[in-house]
């Protein structure tokens, strides 16, 4: 990320946090809870998705260029490649929806390490690097994805939110979504 220092680490703290709490909820036996009209999204999936995702914002967010952007590429491009066919397969729209979700969340991070890998050393000071139109529909996405996902967390109920029940894994997915549409800012 080519922001101000300390937004950059900021960033880095917030999605290292919620991938760690995603990554605690992947190991812990919360995975089968239950969803709105009594059914179950693959939650051992999400909460792995969301895993990889926020530590590796975070680790993208503050080691950036240090680590080859080939590596960056693979890392987020092989787990997109798996939810776009998971996403094929015959199953209820809310789960495709959020598989694609995550896919899509895995292809903007390719990206964003293909667009640094393109653009030379210097470029990240007042040069733009990635393609304008991807960045901006990308920016939509996330913008209107964060916007979403922080009108859901102040709809939940505030005893909800301190036990943590619903409340925690929904600023979890805000702060993601925060911290993907700012690397997208910064691109």
């Amino acid at each position: 990320m080519h922001g101000p220092v300390v937004v950059t680490w900021l960033l880095a703290v917030f999605t290292a946090a919620a991938g760690a709490h995603c990554f605690s909820r992947l190991r812990g036996a919360a995975c089968a809870r239950p969803r709105a009209g009594g059914r179950a999204l693959p939650h051992r999936e999400s909460d792995a998705a969301e895993a990889l995702m926020g530590i590796g914002m975070a680790a993208m967010a503050a080691a950036g260029s240090a680590v080859p952007a080939t590596f960056w590429a693979w890392l987020f491009g092989l787990p997109a490649l798996g939810l776009l066919l998971a996403a094929l397969t015959p199953t209820r729209p809310a789960v495709r929806a959020h598989r694609l979700h995550h896919a899509l969340g895995a292809l903007a991070m390719t990206y964003m390490a293909l667009a640094m890998a393109g653009s030379p050393a210097h470029a990240h000071h007042g040069a733009a690097t990635g393609m304008p139109v991807v960045t901006g529909t990308l920016l939509l996405y996330f913008g209107g994805y964060t916007l979403w996902a922080g009108s859901r967390l102040l709809s939940t109920t505030g005893g909800a939110v301190l036990s943590g029940t619903s409340g925690l894994p929904q600023a979890c997915r805000l702060t993601m979504g925060i911290g993907m549409f700012a690397m997208l800012l910064t691109l």
